[in-house]
């Protein structure tokens, strides 16, 4: 099996099999993603998800911000398990959707935790981590205020967020309140849409 033309070893595949078949069963009763989206459940969302991986594929600590339906947070710890190292902190307020994230982890043995907080609180139950991930949660600049106490003066803290065709608007908004080092990927399942890797965050204002 490949996913974004790179091979996915028969472990992890498996993984995936049965986090989508657990996802088309919750999602049935609790509302993880768009309805409109369930269909393209691969693409759309699993084969999205996996770039942060796939980009960074390292054994280190993620923190994945408004976990929801566990894109990209579940697919990465996925990807981790195979390395058995690393683990995913999952941020998620809403306890329906906890639920889902905790049984997800759980049957497909992935490297994760769920902590039921808002992102505003999260650190301090977290505490300190490699790398932050989000998807389908803010605009690049308020993503970077919900990343500033994990990245700001620490060098090697990264923040991989996914976004659309309109991510330059959101890259020069930001710039008005961040400087920032930063890396834009080129989405392998959405033409016009990109991964951005983030790092060196300073507060400009």
């Amino acid at each position: 099996m490949e996913l974004n033309g790179l091979r996915v070893s028969r472990e992890t595949q498996e993984r995936l099999r049965h986090f989508a078949a657990l996802f088309q069963k919750w999602a049935k009763a609790i509302n993880l993603v768009a309805p409109s989206t369930l269909d393209d459940l691969w693409d759309r969302h699993i084969a999205d998800s996996s770039q942060v991986f796939q980009i960074h594929p390292q054994p280190i600590s993620w923190v994945d911000l408004g976990s929801g339906g566990g894109f990209p947070g579940v697919i990465t710890a996925i990807f981790l398990a195979e390395l058995q190292d690393g683990w995913v902190h999952l941020v998620e307020s809403n306890h329906k959707k906890a639920a889902f994230l905790r049984t997800a982890l759980r049957e497909t043995n992935a490297r994760g935790s769920v902590h039921i907080t808002r992102i505003e609180d999260a650190y301090t139950e977290v505490g300190e981590c490699d790398a932050i991930s989000a998807r389908a949660l803010a605009d690049l600049d308020g993503l970077l205020g919900y990343s500033a106490p994990w990245m700001l003066g620490k060098e090697n803290c990264r923040g991989f967020f996914h976004k659309g065709r309109d991510y330059l608007r959101e890259i020069d908004k930001a710039r008005g309140r961040w400087e920032f080092d930063l890396l834009e990927h080129k989405s392998a399942v959405e033409q016009e849409s990109v991964v951005l890797e983030v790092s060196n965050l300073r507060r400009l204002v």
